[in-house]
């Protein structure tokens, strides 16, 4: 079987979706103005205004207790933030860069003499896979970002956009 890059994957998901939408006219998704995550729980939710839109299962940083201090520290930050650019070429399923460092965070790590890091996604799953989909769906396994299934990564691709808050709580 042949690899197809992630656009591709994208692509198809776009149109499978689209297939199962009414001939008289599909109903649009409603788009989320802001996400919350919740560590602890392992959740990532999707709202609009106060109705809740979806919610989905993460998995997290390898160290995932506490708030994100410095690179390579492996811990999933914590705090408000923003969806800043979305990557349909990444070594994941789809991913889309969240605005950390903020200002609070680089004041922080300036403070200890640390380097803050970066690179925190929200992302689908490896792209080349070196362990089963069992292992992704109930391990924390990420160096920092917070990551769904591929099909709940679509959803939330699709519900998102550029700039859109998310609170992540511990």
């Amino acid at each position: 079987m042949t690899s197809r890059p992630p656009c591709h994957l994208l692509i198809l998901a776009l149109a499978i979706l689209g297939a199962g939408a009414s001939s008289a006219g599909a109903e649009e998704l409603t788009s989320a103005d802001r996400l919350v995550v919740h560590k602890a729980e392992r959740k990532l939710y999707l709202y609009h205004g106060h109705e809740l839109l979806g919610s989905y299962r993460i998995s997290l940083g390898l160290n995932p207790v506490g708030h994100k201090e410095r690179e390579h520290d492996y811990r999933t930050p914590e705090g408000h933030y923003e969806l800043a650019q979305r990557n349909t070429r990444s070594s994941y399923f789809l991913s889309i860069l969240v605005s950390y460092p903020n200002p609070d965070d680089m004041r922080r790590a300036r403070q200890h003499g640390w380097v803050a890091g970066g690179a925190i996604m929200l992302h689908g799953y490896p792209n080349s896979p070196s362990h089963s989909t069992a292992y992704y769906e109930t391990t924390d396994w990420t160096n920092g970002c917070i990551a769904l299934s591929n099909s709940d990564m679509v959803e939330v691709w699709m519900r998102t956009q550029d700039n859109t808050p998310i609170d992540i709580l511990p």
